[in-house]
């Protein structure tokens, strides 16, 4: 069972009924559901991911002002649920606190991914977050949010500001074409093979930060990109390639294999560009794209900081 399923069917099943009967006076307060770190909260957990952090559980999230005594008393009651459903057994809570599941106070869940309690202020507060926090920020499931607050901070977060998103697009197509419409082949004929690998993979991470942007979904944690990557809207496609650049070697018989699916790839990318009437270039140039794509950003100031301002 995934551990999303896993914890909405133990909320259903013990926690509403342990919130309708003890708390009541506070339960117009509540927001439930799961979200955060873990591969659970985004669907991509596994057997294999049950070997740590994995439970029946959720998260309650109340006001940052709400009564202590009755945040203590949500806290024993969810502690008190019972130890095992279904076969998956409960983590002890950490009496410290950085617990992943129960009481959680909304301004806290959100100042550990964005370093504010209601998430980016200004529009450069966006660019000093890394994107895999927005994606922890918002994932998962909310079950019920009788206040509205998690769900309003949750749905402004919801996705990048469009400055944001072009500024960041241009800085990484510019790595794509530095690294692998230039810097690849110039490594190999160096004969620094490990740089030219360097390359490949700078230009792959590169080249996965614009086409999420293109889809307007925040990457992931590395680990779950590739995964996350295959149910894109756009371009999913390419997933392949990608790891067929960062996963082969760099002999004679596949490095004009490898120049061709970058130069493959960076023409797909400059279609989709042109697509979202994000850039006037028409080659699969990424530089040229790169700089085209930065005219695009409304906001001078944004506009006119380096183009790898946002990488």
């Amino acid at each position: 069972m995934r551990g999303l399923e896993l914890s909405r069917q133990y909320f259903q099943e013990y926690g509403k009924p342990m919130l309708d009967e003890q708390f009541q006076d506070v339960l117009p307060l509540l927001a439930v559901g799961l979200a955060g770190e873990g591969s659970e909260c985004f669907g991509f957990d596994d057997e294999i991911s049950q070997d740590h952090d994995f439970e029946p559980g959720f998260c309650i999230f109340v006001p940052d002002d709400i009564d202590s005594k009755r945040e203590f008393a949500l806290e024993r009651a969810y502690a008190k649920l019972p130890g095992e459903f279904l076969g998956y057994k409960r983590q002890k809570l950490n009496p410290t606190g950085g617990n992943r599941h129960g009481v959680i106070r909304t301004g806290d869940f959100y100042k550990k991914f964005t370093g504010l309690s209601n998430g980016p202020e200004t529009v450069y507060d966006w660019f000093a977050v890394p994107e895999f926090y927005f994606a922890e920020a918002t994932n998962g499931e909310v079950f019920m949010d009788n206040y509205g607050e998690f769900s309003r901070i949750r749905e402004n977060l919801k996705y990048y500001p469009e400055d944001v998103r072009i500024k960041k697009m241009a800085g990484n197509i510019l790595v794509m074409g530095q690294a692998g419409q230039y810097n690849y082949k110039r490594c190999l004929d160096h004969g620094q093979k490990g740089s030219a690998q360097l390359s490949v993979v700078k230009f792959v991470e590169s080249a996965m930060s614009v086409i999420f942007l293109l889809n307007r979904v925040y990457m992931p944690y590395y680990k779950w990109s590739f995964k996350a990557m295959s149910e894109l809207q756009f371009m999913s496609g390419i997933k392949d390639d990608l790891e067929y650049l960062i996963s082969s070697s760099n002999e004679d018989g596949e490095i004009e294999n490898k120049m061709d699916i970058i130069e493959s790839i960076c023409s797909d990318v400059a279609d989709e560009l042109r697509r979202q009437k994000l850039s006037d270039a028409v080659c699969s140039d990424m530089e040229k794209n790169a700089y085209s794509v930065n005219d695009h950003v409304k906001d001078n100031n944004i506009r006119n900081e380096n183009i790898l301002f946002a990488v």
